[in-house]
């Protein structure tokens, strides 16, 4: 693709995403939400591979329908109140509707089988901008509306946590796991998306700069399955040496920066009273716990020295420091001690 067209998609794709954030009618909303899918479909199928137009032209017909049905609960809403608003949404039935459509568009449970196959289908670069940026503009009117149906958001954030974990157990393609990871992320977001606004945007950006660690270290590595991550090392053997740990901080596991927003969201659920679901949602953990564990095993035993024989690649070739790099990984790692700080920044 040319460069001048690339970067006419991605100014669309930021368009779209920014019309979003500062549209307060649902009809501008929708419009910014069409903008940005019609301008991340060039780059998901650039490759002309089979499986990229395949996983493109799911994306295509599943935010197609979360689409229709957005602008349906829109209209009722504009039926039952006469008004557009998006912070407007009182009565249950539009609201209902529309949260469930901002499910499907995010790829939450119960309506998340399209993330881990679309994801499997596309390049590391396109799947980050998929698992990142896509999720802004649907949680930017999730923050909006005035939720009367907080159930239904409890019971959407314990289902994507626990299936999240779940389906990502017996996965050995990367992109899959970190697809389960999404949704398990996701729903620790909408636990306390009606509490605690500051504490989700917090955790969303944390989960931008964990995956994009993350994803910038596979794509580094060309790694797509858990035994491609055995020789890693021997292309990166600096980054590969911390994958480990980012992966442990993707599962929440002290004292990496991963554990505090969990930390912080299980505190805020049972300041409401939620200590039930503090304690599922903190159980559900685990087992996202084990597949990244799962992965950190796999790199961890084959670091050097070890049985390879011959120059390492990573010897044989001029690489420059990774500095986006190099920074997201020292986030993800070391912001625990920040703790105290962010606390009293997000929840006053």
């Amino acid at each position: 693709m040319s460069p001048h067209i690339l970067m006419i998609f991605l100014f669309c794709l930021g368009l779209g995403t920014m019309v979003t954030f500062s549209s307060s009618n649902w009809l501008l909303a929708w419009m910014g939400l069409e903008i940005n899918t019609l301008a991340i479909i060039p780059l998901m199928a650039q490759h002309h591979h089979p499986r990229a137009v395949e996983a493109t032209t799911k994306y295509f017909l599943i935010q197609a329908a979360a689409a229709a049905t957005l602008l349906f609960a829109g209209m009722i809403n504009a039926w039952t109140t006469g008004q557009w608003d998006i912070n407007n949404m009182m009565h249950p039935i539009p609201s209902t509707v529309m949260i469930m459509a901002l499910a499907l568009k995010l790829g939450l449970a119960p309506a998340h089988a399209w993330l881990p196959d679309i994801l499997q289908g596309l390049d590391l670069n396109i799947g980050l901008i998929l698992a990142t940026w896509q999720k802004l503009a649907p949680f930017s009117i999730l923050l909006q509306m005035q939720h009367s149906s907080s159930l239904l958001l409890i019971l959407l954030g314990l289902l994507s946590t626990f299936v999240g974990g779940w389906g990502g157990l017996n996965q050995t393609q990367l992109r899959k796991v970190l697809a389960y990871s999404s949704i398990a992320h996701l729903g620790w977001m909408l636990l306390v998306l009606q509490f605690s606004p500051n504490l989700t945007l917090f955790t969303l950006m944390l989960y931008f700069i964990m995956t994009f660690s993350i994803f910038s270290m596979f794509s580094l590595n060309n790694s797509t399955n858990i035994n491609s991550l055995t020789t890693s090392w021997t292309k990166a053997p600096i980054f590969s040496a911390l994958a480990p740990m980012i992966l442990l901080s993707l599962g929440g596991l002290p004292p990496l920066s991963g554990f505090l927003p969990k930390w912080m969201i299980i505190q805020e659920l049972s300041h409401q009273g939620m200590a039930l679901i503090a304690t599922i949602a903190a159980l559900s953990a685990l087992l996202s716990l084990y597949f990244y564990l799962r992965l950190s095993y796999a790199m961890a035993l084959t670091f050097s020295p070890n049985s390879i024989t011959g120059t390492p690649n990573w010897r044989l070739s001029n690489t420059n420091m990774n500095v986006p790099l190099a920074i997201s990984s020292s986030i993800t790692i070391l912001l625990l001690p920040l703790a105290p700080a962010m606390s009293s920044i997000i929840m006053p």
